[in-house]
């Protein structure tokens, strides 16, 4: 009997066991159309193509060993017939060729199996329940949340819930083969089951979604060797058992809001940001979804979303023309995905965008350089930091004009955006601009048991330690600014490397530090001059580091060009301070920071 398999049955393994129980006089077809079918897999690096190869090659290997005849034969399809090949035109040609060839289709594909029968050509079925390979369930115990296989070494598998889990090393070894086999199995069922798909298909990776299951297949030369994960929820929470205060939760119902929900990886980010997706659309909102890939587990009326073309923000043009009320944007991680939020949000749509952050501060920071620093409060203003499967702190953001916490000259006020506790509404960080940088300051206040000459001792105590000098002079400007004065050659040690030792300090003892030198003079008048509102500060000294100085506070510090010069725009937040200063007589001066 000559049997022709089409690619249903070949890329997974179950052609190659069907014919070891076929007789040696039996003769096997690769028709031409699937070859092409095939060709045309490989040349886009989709690994559904490779896998075909390989299959192939095995088969005429078993097929030599056991005499059976091998052929290729039929016609190659015509280039519309492959540009049509996902309406069925090569299912079609692959029927004809079993037709005029007098052979029976093999086939796992049951419309193509039911089709060929009311043709009259004689037909096999070979369901994927008749292979010999292991489903991937099978790896999965009740409490499993994900599953590692790895050629060549024991199959691991972590069970737990999010903030518990164990990492349980089994006794089950698979080899290349196997995985490979059970790699190819999940690929064709991720073309045949009910909400299952391929969502991403590269040269050595896969990304599938089968049913509940988002499975990652890596092979050479991506990977050492082949490998498989896959990853289920274990547990469906409603938004209830987060213990939401009615507050939020009356925020997020109103709508148009720009939520974060941040998390380090396995902290129950996806099964939080289900709840509250299931729960908006039972309130009566259109929710849609932008995934990749699709493994959020939500209610059949929420539409979930993946890539248009490979790109998210040709998926948030559709999202602009579907008037839904909130889209929950899942794992952002480039800066196109944060800028496509933010378009989405500063058009009106309530945004839910889930990040990996360690700490809930982390996430905001995330947008500042990808977006204007003045525009996050409009695009944010809440963030859930979600840790061991609950919602452990809520922020909410507010821009304001005022001084930022720790300074104390009023014409140092400029905008300044507020992370606050949003349950308590206490100050947490401030992030403004400072010179040329942008800084996130924590607001840290002094404790009641702790008075200021305790604070001076506990910021000297620990300079003292880190520069091992004891010729340190701390001074209090305010409840979270200090001066601190140091012999000339221990400053460059203070400060460090563009300012990271001493931002390092900064941070932890929670206030803001000026560095000073015992030898430090008076600081020295320069000339200005204003053209084409550009400040030209000339400072008399060329190419030269240099802090620029309002009466006796720092106001700035850079290089000056070979002319001596330091330019400002007049409009920015230096410029006006320092022109607002010369109108009201202040001395404008520099000092070298040598000096």
């Amino acid at each position: 009997m000559d049997y022709l398999p089409d690619t249903s049955v070949i890329v997974d393994g179950r052609f190659r066991n069907f014919i070891n129980g076929i007789d040696s006089d039996s003769c096997i077809i690769f028709s031409e159309t699937m070859l092409s079918e095939v060709e045309h897999q490989a040349n886009q690096n989709r690994s559904v193509g490779f896998a075909a190869l390989e299959e192939m090659k095995k088969i005429r290997s078993i097929a030599e060993k056991k005499g059976i005849s091998l052929e290729v034969r039929g016609k190659r399809p015509l280039e519309w017939q492959m540009k049509n090949g996902k309406s069925g035109e090569l299912d079609s040609a692959i029927r004809n060729d079993a037709w005029e060839l007098n052979a029976t289709l093999v086939t796992g594909d049951r419309v193509q199996g039911d089709l060929a029968l009311i043709k009259g050509i004689n037909v096999i079925y070979l369901p994927a329940e008749n292979m010999q390979v292991s489903n991937i369930e099978d790896f999965f115990l009740d409490e499993t949340i994900s599953v590692h296989i790895k050629a060549g070494t024991s199959v691991r598998i972590k069970n737990g819930k999010p903030g518990s889990v164990n990492l349980v090393t089994t006794s089950r070894i698979v080899n290349e083969i196997e995985a490979d086999a059970i790699a190819n199995q999940i690929i064709m069922r991720a073309g045949n089951e009910e909400r299952s798909m391929i969502e991403m298909d590269m040269s050595g990776a896969t990304v599938v979604q089968l049913g509940k299951m988002r499975i990652v297949i890596t092979r050479r030369p991506f990977s050492s060797s082949t490998e498989i994960t896959a990853v289920r929820p274990i547990k469906s929470l409603d938004i209830e058992n987060y213990n939401l205060s009615d507050n939020i939760l009356g925020k997020i119902l109103s709508g148009s809001s720009g939520i974060l929900v941040a998390g380090s990886p396995g902290a129950g980010k996806s099964t939080f940001v289900q709840a509250l997706a299931n729960y908006l659309s039972r309130n009566g909102m259109i929710v849609k979804t932008m995934e990749r890939p699709r493994d959020l587990q939500v209610d059949p009326e929420i539409t979930q979303y993946t890539a248009l073309d490979g790109s998210m923000e040709k998926t948030g043009d559709i999202l602009l023309l579907v008037r839904n009320d909130y889209t929950i944007f899942d794992e952002m991680r480039v800066t196109s995905d944060f800028k496509t939020y933010a378009d989405l949000r500063l058009a009106g749509v309530g945004m839910i965008g889930v990040v990996h952050a360690t700490a809930p501060i982390d996430a905001i920071q995330r947008f500042i350089g990808r977006v204007e620093l003045g525009m996050i409060p409009q695009i944010v203003d809440t963030v859930l930091f979600i840790y061991a499967g609950d919602v452990k702190s809520i922020m909410k953001i507010i821009h304001t004009v005022k001084v930022p916490h720790g300074m104390v000259q009023e014409d140092l006020a400029r905008p300044v955006i507020v992370v606050s506790n949003a349950i308590t509404s206490e100050p947490l960080y401030e992030i403004y601009t400072f010179g040329e940088q942008i800084v996130v300051v924590p607001v840290t206040e002094i404790s009641n048991n702790e008075n200021l000459n305790e604070k001076v001792e506990r910021i000297q105590n620990f300079i003292t330690g880190a520069l091992k000098s004891d010729d340190v002079k701390v001074e209090m400007l305010g409840r979270g600014r200090a001066r601190v004065t140091v012999p000339e050659e221990l400053k460059p040690k203070l400060i460090g490397r563009k300012g990271t030792n001493i931002t390092n300090i900064e941070k932890s003892l929670g206030v803001s530090i000026d560095v000073e030198s015992h030898d430090r003079d008076v600081p020295r008048e320069l000339s200005l001059d204003i053209r084409n509102r550009i400040i030209y500060l000339d400072c008399h000294v060329k190419d030269t580091m240099v802090s620029i100085y309002v009466d006796d506070i720092n106001v700035m510090s850079g290089r000056t060009s070979s002319k001596g010069i330091i330019r400002v725009k007049l409009d920015s937040e230096i410029g006006t301070s320092i022109m607002k200063s010369v109108k009201e007589g202040k001395i404008i001066g520099y000092k070298t920071q040598s000096a």
